[in-house]
């Protein structure tokens, strides 16, 4: 095979089953992986330097394409069931064998890069790609090895990614033409038939969270940043809550926006990029992640552009409402360089509340937030997917993170508990959803109040102010708060249908408690006695 790159690692291609193939790319930089891309015809320029690609089919993960490896050394700990599909070892080599045939002969490129900013902790990570914009983005998302680092690099965990090679679901036993197959025995990850770069992300974030919890560490799907005095915040949240917007704040700094681990020595990030939505993203709301994404070395995912100006038209959501751009972190301007962060002084779990009736923020014991974390609760509105009906659809997605999870929700919920008891962190739960009426007929929460919320929460200017129990949620809500009007602190003085109130509130607080049954025999009795009850 011929290689080129200077930075090509002793840790050859063969130690993988990959041999007899094409010309070989070992870590390529931005401008050659640019070279290579429009080459290819892989994609186009947008205007500010942006590589622009399309993902085809396939514009999101598909979770019920994604399988792990029944096998001897990792089964027991496995949380098997609707999230973590069975595979054999029989059809993994199988479409092992299928792989690593199909690629001979051809183009590849390859990234050795880190998951993990913790030295402690970070994983070697080697990606091999049939495609120039997919090296991108592995460079763009995991932290790069310094070159000493890259030439003796041996990865602990290798991503092979063939897009344009489909699963044979008769022969690999898969359900379609896409296969994402994780065998912790193997530490090889097979990617075949999608071109949508998240599950490049997703599989070594559930890679993390299954070796990491097994060392102590909490891993997490959550944003974070610190404060000039260096108070770490956390922010648990999911798609639509505002995890990124609020951790982006000019005030303090950002250690990461998407996944990291709470370990003995702090928090830290898994990554070193973003991995943003541009859906109708604009200057004035989002300016540091508008400009990234005029940027040499960002890619557009999916970002509909003008054929003449290549202008990105983030509005357009013709090909996907999932758009996206991928870019380092350092494009950002207030940025932990180190990627690392103390012991959290806060946690906020983040929920956009469509029913309208939840506090917008309240104050949670250590209990209450293993609860939220267990329960990990939004809700998705009508509309907006297909299939949703008129109403608000109650989403819950244990840990914030329910695909990411090889293990049992429990395990990371007592890490938690844990980690909250040793280090007294302080926990919040904030709406950032309705007002005033359920989807439809209130108002979204105004970002300005929710920004003041969280800042008086996690600057502790709300430590000494007086709090009363939500009596449907039990969790504590603040009598005031600095610039918030009184009247928005409680949901049901903001609804003018006071019985409307009442019967959506009694509405979820029942969704809550049938959701929460799977994990009553796995938790103690202090976190039952904190669960949402319905009243009668």
């Amino acid at each position: 095979m011929q290689a080129t790159g200077s930075a090509a690692s002793s840790w050859g291609l063969e130690n993988h089953g990959l041999v007899n193939s094409g010309p070989v790319h070992w870590n390529p930089d931005v401008p050659a992986l640019y070279e290579h891309g429009l080459r290819r015809g892989e994609g186009v320029l947008a205007r500010g330097g942006g590589f622009v690609t399309e993902t085809g089919e396939y514009t999101g993960r598909s979770p019920r394409d994604k399988f792990i490896v029944d096998e001897p050394s990792s089964s027991g700990d496995i949380w098997w069931g609707p999230v973590n599909n069975r595979i054999s070892e029989a059809h993994f080599e199988t479409a092992r064998a299928r792989m690593t045939a199909y690629l001979q002969k051809r183009e590849l490129f390859v990234q050795d890069v880190f998951a993990g900013a913790d030295p402690d902790y970070r994983l070697p990570v080697r990606v091999v790609t049939e495609q120039a914009w997919h090296s991108l983005f592995a460079r763009n998302m995991f932290i790069p090895p310094t070159d000493r680092q890259r030439a003796d690099f041996r990865p602990e965990f290798t991503v092979l990614h063939a897009p344009n090679l489909h699963s044979v679901p008769e022969i690999d036993g898969t359900r379609s033409e896409v296969g994402v197959l994780l065998n912790f025995a193997k530490r090889l990850i097979l990617v075949t038939g999608s071109h949508y770069t998240g599950e490049i992300k997703k599989t070594i974030f559930s890679v993390l969270n299954y070796i990491l919890p097994g060392k102590g560490v909490l891993s997490m799907h959550c944003s974070s940043n610190v404060g000039p005095n260096g108070d770490t915040a956390i922010f648990f949240g999911l798609s639509g809550t505002g995890k990124t917007t609020l951790s982006a704040d000019p005030t303090r700094t950002l250690i990461g926006d998407d996944e990291h681990g709470w370990s003995d020595n702090g928090v830290f990030n898994f990554e070193g990029g973003c991995y943003a939505k541009t859906i109708a993203l604009s200057a004035e709301a989002e300016p540091e992640i508008h400009a990234a994404c005029f940027r040499f070395g960002t890619l557009l995912e999916n970002v509909v552009i003008d054929p003449v100006t290549r202008e990105p038209d983030f509005d357009d959501g013709s090909l996907t409402e999932n758009t996206r751009a991928s870019y380092p972190l350092h494009f950002l301007g207030n940025v932990e360089e180190s990627g690392m962060g103390g012991h959290p002084a806060n946690i906020v779990m983040l929920t956009a509340d469509a029913f309208g009736v939840l506090p917008p923020i309240s104050r949670l014991s250590p209990e209450q937030a293993m609860y939220h974390f267990l329960s990990g609760y939004t809700a998705r509105l009508a509309g907006t997917e297909r299939g949703l009906g008129s109403e608000p659809e109650a989403t819950f997605s244990t840990c914030f993170g329910a695909p990411f999870l090889p293990r049992h929700p429990t395990v990371y919920a007592r890490l938690l508990g844990e980690k909250i008891a040793r280090h007294g962190a302080t926990c919040w739960l904030v709406n950032t959803g309705w007002s005033g009426g359920a989807f439809g007929v209130g108002e979204r929460m105004k970002i300005a109040h929710t920004r003041a919320m969280v800042r008086a929460a996690i600057e502790g200017k709300l430590a000494s102010v007086g709090v009363a129990p939500d009596p449907n949620f039990g969790v504590l809500v603040p009598e005031n708060v600095p610039d918030v009007p009184n009247e928005v602190l409680s949901p049901r003085n903001a609804w003018s249908d006071k019985g409307g109130y009442d019967t959506t509130a009694r509405g979820l607080a029942q969704r809550f408690e049938a959701n929460f049954e799977q994990f009553e025999n796995a938790v103690d009795d202090k976190v039952k006695a904190a669960a949402i009850r319905a009243a009668a």
